[in-house]
């Protein structure tokens, strides 16, 4: 089929909820630190939502509308990755088409976890490129604090809560996500999982979702995977590290991010980092990361962008994205999530709570 249109990235945004957790903050009822948290991943601080994932998207949505300039009803698709919907059915995409009021947009949600936002922006552009659509709306929203279990201190302290969102428009410019390879390492599906979903038995459930994480295998077979994937885009477009700008990757540990820099050999200043602020947001990180590097001046016009994802499945991709000719918004942007008084810690804790005493009476039934 011809490819006859690029698709533009005309809109960017994000929404981090204002409820701040700091390190420290954990350190009140985990056993953990500032020190021990930074040195192994980066992170210092991390935000907690009070609503939920479907409120974070529309937020970062009508941001990404407000910087294209585009009327919600000129969409003909929406895609959000998420691995923590509101609810299984329906979809959070149906959620945002009619708060937006977008009714003449196509809607269904995404998850390949963490990759989940690089995945919609790859099956977007196909689209867009093969003239299937021209307007498109794509989103990475996460809620994962409602999701951790808050007594594992390995996992705990990793996520927070956000969304951010593109719109991709067809172009004749050569420009948008050029190159992309995405993947699955299936065979270690497991070391990366929630147990939770229709897999689980409803009328006995003692309020524990088992998550796994298997730290050093994930990092493992992260970096294997991001290296191939990332090898197979600049072997489909002949550009070289030479070419690259800018490196804009998934941000789950800075160690990781590090790695990524070093061997795509991107300028000391030119790698986008914003994980000690945030920590790893799931799917939410990589659009965030954009809203920002462009915020930054870090993104400048035509720049050539390398990014790179890995998340449970274990899904994995990368690609070259060439930025267009804008850099500025053409409306204001920057609408936030108003705060309901809460902090932090009175989100978290009862959730830490409830996960003590359900293994607690989980300890007694065994």
């Amino acid at each position: 089929m011809k490819l006859e249109k690029y698709a533009e990235i005309t809109g960017w945004g994000k929404c981090v909820p204002p409820a701040v957790m700091t390190n420290d903050d954990l350190a009140t009822f985990l056993d953990t630190s500032d020190e021990w948290i930074q040195s192994r991943t980066g992170i210092a601080e991390r935000r907690v939502s009070a609503v939920g994932t479907s409120k974070l998207a529309q937020i970062a949505a009508e941001n990404a509308l407000a910087c294209a300039d585009l009327d919600p009803s000129e969409l003909d698709l929406i895609i959000v990755g998420t691995c923590t919907a509101d609810e299984i059915i329906p979809n959070v995409a149906s959620k945002v088409q009619k708060a937006l009021g977008a009714t003449g947009a196509a809607a269904y949600d995404l998850n390949a976890a963490c990759s989940s936002f690089f995945y919609a922006m790859h099956n977007a552009t196909a689209g867009i490129r093969t003239g299937m659509h021209k307007k498109v709306l794509i989103i990475g929203a996460e809620r994962l604090t409602r999701i951790l279990d808050w007594t594992k201190r390995e996992s705990a302290v990793l996520f927070g809560d956000g969304a951010g969102a593109m719109v991709l428009e067809a172009s004749d410019e050569e420009c948008g996500l050029l190159a992309s390879k995405i993947s699955c390492d299936s065979d270690a599906r497991d070391v990366l999982a929630l147990d939770f979903g229709l897999s689980f038995d409803r009328y006995n459930f003692d309020g524990v979702m088992d998550f796994n994480f298997e730290g050093q295998e994930i990092f493992k077979r992260a970096v294997k995977g991001m290296s191939a994937a990332v090898e197979d885009v600049f072997q489909q477009t002949g550009m070289t590290m030479d070419d690259v700008d800018a490196l804009i990757p998934h941000q789950a540990n800075k160690r990781l991010i590090d790695f990524l820099a070093k061997m795509c050999k991107v300028p000391e200043g030119k790698t986008m980092l914003n994980i000690q602020k945030y920590g790893n947001t799931s799917s939410a990180t990589l659009p965030i990361a954009f809203a920002e590097a462009v915020e930054n001046g870090m993104v400048k016009p035509g720049d050539t962008i390398v990014s790179a994802v890995f998340g449970g499945g274990l899904t994995c991709g990368a690609g070259i994205i060439k930025w267009g000719k804008r850099v500025k918004p053409l409306r204001n942007n920057q609408k936030t999530l108003e705060g309901n008084g809460q902090s932090a810690l009175d989100l978290i804790l009862p959730l830490h709570q409830g996960a003590k005493e359900a293994l607690a009476k989980r300890n007694r039934k065994d």
